[in-house]
């Protein structure tokens, strides 16, 4: 995989299509594997891991023609930072080191981790609200795996993992939701609250550990042991269309009870990304989050939520030194994102931010 041709793409998790886009970004479903033969990941040797992945990189790289194979360890820190950026590694891979690497499908819906906190990690992402399309995915991906390798299985646990809250189904299934609204009126914090009392855990943009940024957030099952792959899916699924209802409820308060401070709020976000000559990653992950909610709303035309949605992960640190095609240090890449800002959203024409 050349990942200087994917720098110039969006990733399935912001393509902005799917059910319920406006406010799910992103459905998400992963699994966690070990091989029998080997010790967990933290009680393997460098052999161990070196034959762990060579074992896993045929395999993984059999499963279809559009899957690529990357070399993780191989690559240096800013394409590593890249691939986390675009959702297709975790944190800890990244950080890693010895052997380890990443299978990816051309279209970004899934990938395939080797040597994380587990030997293996399979992921499916699709755009919006779709776990059951996921699911199909997952499941068909990690039967073909299991036909060439022996999982570390229990009869009465279930999956074995380095971690004994996937221990089970190893499963964790997660869904993207984009809630500024919540967060303008003050109400996130008991919303996640309530999550938080039925078992459901919520993390920020890149997950386990991570901060909120552009009001971002991934809410997920916390334990998988003594629940089936289709309690978890139903526990996850039940809660979204909740807090999609509380998000759109939010929204329309801001329009009927306090439009003009919303529409200008919308503006001043749109004005300065359009003009600023520096700017930082979090404070445009700030803005265009008011931007991505303002067209929803209808008060900003003539710019697409595709094209908020590019410049979210475009804007980040790894992806502009990969499009800019050298290494920059923090000020230079703030000024190169106000200006790479400025080209995107000038390109969408002469655009307006307008009431309804």
């Amino acid at each position: 995989m050349e990942l200087n041709e994917l720098a110039h793409k969006c990733g399935e998790w912001l393509r902005g299509s799917g059910p319920e886009s406006d406010i799910v970004i992103s459905s998400r479903i992963r699994l966690a594997r070990n091989l029998a033969e080997f010790p967990f990941i933290r009680k393997c040797n460098h052999a161990d891991r070196v034959a762990i992945e060579r074992t896993l990189r045929d395999t993984v790289g059999a499963l279809s023609d559009s899957v690529s194979y990357v070399d993780v360890n191989s690559l240096d820190d800013v394409d590593r930072q890249f691939l986390v950026e675009r959702q297709l590694i975790s944190r800890e891979l990244a950080e890693a080191d010895a052997a380890r690497g990443v299978a990816v499908d051309a279209e970004e819906k899934f990938s395939l981790m080797i040597n994380e906190e587990d030997h293996l990690r399979i992921q499916v992402m699709h755009s919006g609200l779709d776990l059951e399309r996921a699911w199909e995915r997952i499941n068909d991906l990690d039967d073909q795996v299991e036909s060439k390798a022996t999982y570390a299985f229990h009869d009465r646990l279930g999956y074995l993992t380095a971690c004994p809250t996937n221990v089970g189904t190893g499963m964790r299934v997660s869904v993207m939701l984009h809630l500024p609204a919540l967060v303008i009126t003050r109400q996130i914090e008991k919303v996640f609250r309530s999550l938080q009392k039925i078992n459901l855990a919520v993390r920020g943009l890149y997950g386990e550990g991570s901060q909120a940024m552009g009001d971002f957030y991934q809410i997920s099952n916390q334990i998988t042991l003594g629940r089936s792959e289709e309690d978890l899916m139903k526990q996850v699924a039940e809660v979204v269309p909740l807090m999609i209802d509380y998000e759109r409820r939010a929204r329309d308060f801001l329009v009927t009870e306090s439009q003009e401070n919303l529409h200008d709020r919308v503006s001043r976000a749109y004005g300065i990304l359009c003009t600023a000559q520096t700017i930082s990653s979090e404070e445009t992950m700030h803005l265009l989050s008011s931007v991505r909610m303002g067209i929803n709303l209808g008060l900003i035309r003539d710019l697409e939520i595709p094209t908020v949605n590019k410049l979210f992960i475009h804007t980040q640190p790894a992806h502009l030194q990969k499009l800019r095609g050298t290494e920059l240090d923090t000020a230079d890449r703030n000024i190169e994102r106000a200006h790479y800002l400025q080209r995107h959203l000038r390109r969408e024409g002469d655009t307006s931010a307008e009431q309804n």
